[in-house]
């Protein structure tokens, strides 16, 4: 059997510690500030996390750029090189275009060498849930499962992997086009904070609104308790957008309840933290089935 390369991408969120310690890898997408272009670096090299999102406190705001036709060229071709099989699980494309770009330049490829395999997988989340599903990859490679299963087992389980958000200030979600004006600005004036989700289209969407900021971190964490399946035996990833204390209250109080495998607590990457913005925080782990569909 062929050894399996498992390749995400920047809206994977995974910390390089974690990349590692899976051996999952990952191409690039960018973002652009005051008509500069940064790789969306998981490490965060060339703009550290505090930078960029102090940069965007300072009204700059950043533009995501997907992943190049020529990154995907490349990432593909090495791994074929050392005689790998290749499985790439995108970002949602109901976010992105990056998953469709990298099948067609996967299309091309194998036309081009026969008898090489590399699968597409559109997990329809994108964060850490992303992350998660690259890392069960890597744990079913490692047990000495073919791409072949390990791509059918994704298909078959994405929509478990829950993804709970919440936002600093709506002002970036309406930058994004996310959020009407008014309600951004009326909404900032009585605090509201809206809970997200990845919907089973694969389309963030605010599935209820609270009011206040501990209410939000506490509805979080009350979703991740009522929905985690068996999570004595799996993940729970909480990623924040410069706000490490919040990410660890929603920790502990889901501590209080219920007992993960792990827990991982890192930055929000770039690209989801370009629309969401500072003080974001999102809880992502395995559950129920996510059958909401947004309007």
């Amino acid at each position: 059997m062929k050894n399996i390369t498992i390749i995400l991408d920047s809206t994977c969120d995974m910390s390089p510690e974690l990349l590692t310690r899976f051996n999952i890898t990952y191409v690039k997408m960018g973002v652009s500030i005051d008509d500069k272009e940064y790789d969306a670096d998981l490490a965060w090299e060339g703009l550290s996390s505090k930078e960029f999102y102090d940069l965007m406190r300072a009204k700059k705001r950043p533009y995501t750029i997907q992943v190049k036709e020529d990154a995907f060229v490349e990432a593909f071709n090495k791994y074929l090189d050392m005689g790998n099989d290749i499985l790439y699980i995108g970002c949602s494309s109901g976010l992105s275009a990056s998953v469709k770009l990298g099948a067609k330049v996967a299309e091309e490829i194998m036309q081009k060498r026969p008898g090489s395999k590399i699968i597409v997988v559109d997990p329809l989340t994108s964060g850490m849930a992303q992350g998660l599903i690259g890392i069960k990859a890597a744990e079913m490679r490692d047990e000495g499962k073919s791409v072949d299963e390990i791509a059918a087992w994704i298909e078959k389980e994405k929509l478990k992997f829950n993804e709970w958000a919440t936002v600093g200030s709506l002002t970036y979600l309406k930058n994004a086009g996310r959020v009407k004006a008014g309600a951004a600005f009326f909404g900032n004036i009585i605090g509201i904070k809206p809970i997200l989700i990845s919907d089973a289209h694969g389309h963030n969407i605010a599935l209820k609104k609270v009011r206040g900021r501990q209410a939000a971190l506490q509805e979080i964490a009350d979703s991740v308790i009522r929905t985690a399946i068996d999570p004595e035996h799996n993940y729970l990833a909480i990623t924040h957008a410069d706000c490490p204390e919040d990410a660890q209250k929603i920790a502990d109080m889901i501590a209080e309840k219920i007992h993960f495998k792990e827990v991982f607590i890192s930055h929000l990457g770039p690209i989801l933290g370009a629309s969401c913005g500072p003080e974001t925080v999102m809880a992502m782990h395995y559950g129920e089935e996510v059958t909401v569909v947004g309007e």
